[in-house]
This record gives structure tokens, C-alpha cells and sequence, in this order.
């Protein structure tokens, strides 16, 4: 290996070691692998986006919802779960309803054909959350949940502007 090549092969392990402990990458890198996989598990158990799975999961555990509901439950931007609400409607998944309580709001409700597709992939999503058990123990992720609340809490502080 000549000089050059070597010198270079020898940065580029110094600076992944750096950012092997740089936390906001790793969580990133992590979020990735995350979406990636949820992804390839529901496309090849029903055909559902991340977060049309999620729109269903939570309205089969907490019935018709409000998009702003569903984007609070999922930590996202309401727009994301209108944009996947669209698409949802058009398959047939969800419908729009006056909600009794407030009549100027409409609530989301899961239909028969969105109970299927929740149904379908249900048992795989399950699954990937169980296999967590394989290689972390409930105090561990406690303390993983725990540690993730205290990142965000940081996160949502103003920021200080550069002295």
C-alpha cells in the first residue's frame, strides 16, 4: 500500500472512530436502520408505508382520532399523516367523520378494509417489536426510553446563540 493510500485509509478510521461517538449521528444512523427495516417488513406483509401502519395502529388502540391526535401520538408533522391519509382514503383504509363531541372537527375512522391491512401486518410488526427482547432486557430498555426522553427534552430547549 503506498503512502498516500495509507494515509488516507488511516484518516478515514480516525475520523469514523470520532463519529462512531458523535450521539446525534448515531441516532440518526439508527433511525435510518430503524425505517429501513420497518419498510421492507410491511411492504412484504401488506404494502403499507411507515407511517400508514402507524395511522392504523393508532386508531385500532385509540379509535377515531384528529390528524393533529395522530401527529402528537407519533411525534411527526401533521402534514406527513395528512399527505399518508390521502393516499389511505383512496385505498379505502380510513374515513372522515364529523366528531360527535365537537362538530366543527372531523375525526379519522378505520374502516373494515383498514382493520384487513391492520390485521395483515399486525403479527410481523409485533414481532420485530418482541424481537427488541432478544437483546435488551426491560431495564434496559427503560432506561433506553429514558435516556431518549432526556435527549429530546435537551433538543426542545432554545438554544443558546454562539458567544
Amino acid at each position: 500500500m503506498d503512502q498516500e493510500a495509507k494515509s488516507r485509509t488511516q484518516r478515514l478510521a480516525l475520523r469514523k472512530a470520532t463519529q462512531d461517538e458523535n450521539l446525534f449521528g448515531r441516532l440518526q444512523a439508527a433511525a435510518t436502520a430503524s425505517r429501513t427495516q420497518a419498510q421492507r417488513l410491511l411492504s412484504s406483509a401488506g404494502g403499507l408505508s411507515i407511517t400508514q401502519w402507524r395511522i392504523l395502529w393508532d386508531l385500532e388502540e385509540a379509535g377515531p382520532l384528529t390528524v393533529q391526535d395522530m401527529a402528537t401520538i407519533q411525534r411527526t408533522d401533521h402534514s406527513l399523516v395528512s399527505r399518508a391519509l390521502s393516499v389511505m382514503r383512496d385505498k379505502g383504509y380510513v374515513e372522515t367523520v364529523t366528531n360527535p363531541e365537537d362538530k366543527r372537527q372531523s375525526l379519522i375512522r378505520m374502516t373494515t378494509a383498514g382493520a384487513h391491512a391492520f390485521a395483515n401486518a399486525a403479527p410481523t410488526m409485533k414481532e420485530r417489536r418482541e424481537s427488541l427482547g432478544d437483546i435488551f432486557e426491560p431495564d434496559e430498555i427503560a432506561t433506553f426510553l429514558s435516556l431518549i426522553s432526556r435527549f429530546e427534552i435537551h433538543l426542545n430547549q432554545p438554544s443558546e446563540e454562539p458567544k
